[in-house]
């Protein structure tokens, strides 16, 4: 894990990947829980038995937004920053769904430092991330996600 104490640590790592989540799996239980938080009940990702007939996966996948969703576990994974007030989720550019996670499936974050700057004392960070899929080559999700960092004085 890499563990940032202040903006210019941060700034040192400009263009540099800075790292990858665990695998985290993606079952079931997971989907039908976000089902439930987000009222999304499409059969394509609860009905096992009409998704394993009718699906092209011959299995449910996961909705693109739970994908989206993990985004923060996983970067908690992968950065540390310390002496923060706060951190503010700002943004998402360029983000493209590239394809569906089947169910079962396990995937993870890789991040890049794609730009940084210091706006009175607020750090804005772009981070390029994709979320991976285990054994695929296309990743399910990639982007770039805008994060606010308020250090302390």
């Amino acid at each position: 894990m890499l563990v940032i104490n202040s903006y210019e640590e941060f700034a040192s790592h400009l263009g540099e990947e800075l790292g990858h989540s665990d695998w985290l799996l993606i079952d079931q239980e997971r989907i039908n829980l976000f089902a439930d938080a987000t009222l999304d009940h499409q059969w394509i990702h609860v009905d096992t038995e009409r998704a394993s007939k009718e699906s092209p996966y011959k299995s449910t996948i996961a909705h693109g937004y739970l994908t989206l969703s993990v985004l923060p576990y996983l970067w908690a994974q992968i950065i540390q920053v310390n002496n923060i007030k706060m951190l503010v989720n700002y943004g998402m550019d360029k983000m493209r769904f590239g394809q569906p996670v089947v169910t079962g499936s396990r995937v993870r974050m890789v991040t890049k430092l794609h730009n940084i700057q210091n706006l009175r004392g607020i750090c804005k960070t772009e981070v390029d991330f994709k979320i991976e899929i285990e054994g695929q080559r296309k990743p399910a999700l990639e982007g770039i996600a805008t994060f606010l960092y308020y250090f302390n004085a």
